[in-house]
């Protein structure tokens, strides 16, 4: 009989990843309690623990861009607003009507 394969959730290898780094449980019980292969934990462990530096880098990156993003958006509301204000003078009707 053929098994199916099972799509594990990124939460669900993190979880697991987390709890072979921590080394509380052998990759043995592990695979026992969470029903995946000792080769499929050690490789999530890896990836983790590979990228662990990635996510502390792309935290400061990504606190930049969320900066400059904001900035794009006040100027953004800034037109938009200065549009609206300006489009019902040209109507006739005043701009509090809104």
């Amino acid at each position: 009989m053929k098994r199916s394969r099972r799509n594990h959730s990124p939460a669900f290898k993190a979880k697991v990843a987390l709890q072979a780094i921590r080394g509380d449980k052998t990759l043995a019980e592990l695979t026992q309690r969470r029903q995946v292969r000792t080769a499929q934990i050690a490789a999530w462990k890896q990836q983790s623990l590979e990228r662990t530096a990635e996510l502390f880098a792309n935290g400061q990156s990504l606190a930049a861009d969320s900066e400059e993003w904001v900035q794009e958006l006040h100027a953004k509301i800034g037109e938009l607003t200065m549009a609206r204000d300006f489009c019902p003078a040209r109507s006739g009707a005043s701009p509090r009507e809104y």
